[in-house]
């Protein structure tokens, strides 16, 4: 009788083991991500990393390179919106702007759309956002799929933020990068000392949007630096022969380096301050990354860095984003999970932020019944077979706001870039990456390549009639950019 019972309750272990394992969505390989840290960053600039290689020689970001050289560094990283909002929403559901209707900074959320923090959730992770929401314009009540809640209204401001903390809103005093980061890793310190329930943590940073306010410490740091102006910031013949008009335009708009913000912002300080803000961002990540070793969370989280949009620093005569061009589309994004991703290495296949939802989807093997237009690009960082290089498609959707920027559509591969503007009088663009990285030499009317274009643009339409993004969106206004209020 006893021998029996013995071989009963070893059977009864045996089972509850095997029922244990089925519910618990715990990874059995040895350093395999069971949680996942996403840090965004806003109108952080791909190549404004210190170990960047294009990087100009005075970019101080330790962290962020320490991230770059303990993990991967991807370096063809891309927004399919660069906007606020739009690309916010796309990294949130795997979608184009045109699939979720986030199509700038002031429109309500759709009803119906679904983030994929939400099956995140219900797969049975506990979940936190943190930061600069920014969709739906000036809202910060907690959203489903969050088990932890910290957000302010719109763009937020650098100091002294009022911040609503899981529905209740208070005053906080400090920098706005700093409290957000304390948030995060008393949150991460919750998860290690409570409980064993893997996690997915969002922190989302106001920094580097404008108008740059830096930390107090970091004021002045970057004052005698001897700024690398790009070359095509001169408003030369060589510079515009083939450009668009509405670009020679825009230098002097808001958004251009001879009217900056309408005459109120000399470009010098605005450049200077964009650098000094970024410190506390990048300290930031350092922070970040520190817990996790020192908790030993590093052991099984991944962590994935990305910045929200790029920034024109006076390329083409331009600031801010929204175009098409490179320093406007392109964002750093490095990947880190010591054990499980090769420390130092780097990947040249173009990722795109519709692809980071089905990408941590994945990592956590929950599975979503969104449909996503992005794919997973784990396997990439693995150095797995992966998909091949693709084109993708590049949409932005004209702003009354800022009516200096046409609605762009937008074929970039890894060599040629096409461009095409919808409702203005004016010429297309085509470039060679490869030969002409800086895009100063428009080939849309080079006989040699009117073949080209012509196949590019066809292929553009034919995206855009496949991914049903052939309707124009029109919104209503009440501002414009020199008459909203700033909160």
């Amino acid at each position: 009788m006893m021998h029996q019972l013995k071989i009963n309750f070893k059977v009864f272990s045996i089972i509850l083991l095997g029922v244990l394992i089925l519910i618990t969505p715990v990874k059995a390989q040895d350093n395999e991500p069971q949680n996942v840290v996403f840090i965004l960053s806003d109108d952080h600039r791909f190549d404004f990393m210190g170990f960047h290689p294009d990087a100009p020689s005075y970019i101080k970001t330790p962290n962020l390179d320490r991230m770059a050289g303990e993990g991967v560094h991807i370096k063809n990283a891309f927004v399919t919106t660069s906007l606020c909002s739009p690309s916010r929403a796309s990294i949130l559901t795997g979608q184009y702007a045109h699939t979720h209707k986030i199509v700038d900074n002031t429109s309500p959320i759709p009803g119906g759309t679904r983030f994929f923090n939400e099956d995140v959730q219900k797969a049975g992770y506990k979940t936190a956002f943190i930061g600069k929401w920014h969709m739906g314009e000036s809202v910060d009540d907690p959203k489903s799929g969050w088990d932890h809640w910290v957000s302010f209204r719109g763009q937020g401001v650098y100091q002294n933020p009022i911040l609503n903390v899981d529905g209740k809103r208070d005053n906080y005093t400090g920098y706005t990068s700093d409290i957000l980061t304390d948030f995060a890793v008393d949150w991460l310190k919750e998860r290690n000392g409570e409980s064993e329930e893997p996690f997915f943590l969002y922190l989302s940073h106001k920094a580097v949007h404008a108008e740059f306010i830096p930390a107090e410490r970091h004021k002045g740091e970057y004052s005698e630096i001897d700024i690398e102006y790009p070359e095509t910031m001169d408003k030369t013949e060589r510079n515009y022969r083939t450009k668009p008009k509405w670009v020679r335009a825009q230098r002097n708009s808001w958004h251009g380096v001879d009217y900056a913000y309408h005459g109120d912002m000399n470009f010098e300080e605005f450049y200077e301050s964009y650098l000094e803000t970024l410190l506390a961002l990048d300290e930031s990540v350092g922070r970040i990354l520190d817990y996790l070793v020192e908790s030993g969370l590093d052991e099984n989280t991944l962590v994935i860095y990305m910045g929200d949009n790029g920034f024109m620093h006076g390329e083409h005569g331009l600031i801010d984003k929204r175009n098409a061009y490179e320093e406007s589309i392109r964002v750093p994004m490095i990947a880190w999970a010591p054990g499980y991703l090769e420390a130092g290495t780097s990947v040249d296949k173009l990722v795109r932020n519709i692809d980071v939802a089905p990408t941590i989807l994945d990592v956590l093997e929950a599975e979503s019944t969104i449909d996503m237009d992005g794919f997973s690009f784990l396997p990439v960082l693995k150095n797995q077979e992966a998909t091949v290089d693709r084109e993708f498609l590049y949409e932005y959707y004209w702003e009354p706001a800022f009516p200096h920027t046409p609605t762009t559509f937008s074929l970039r591969g890894d060599r040629y870039k096409y461009i095409y503007y919808h409702g203005v009088w004016d010429r297309d663009e085509l470039y060679d990456l490869e030969n002409d990285p800086d895009e100063r030499y428009n080939l849309a009317e080079v006989p040699g390549f009117i073949e080209l274009r012509n196949e590019m643009r066809s292929r553009l339409f034919d995206v855009m009639e496949k991914e049903n993004a052939m309707n124009i969106p029109v919104r209503r206004f009440n501002w414009q950019a020199d008459e909203k209020q700033i909160e």
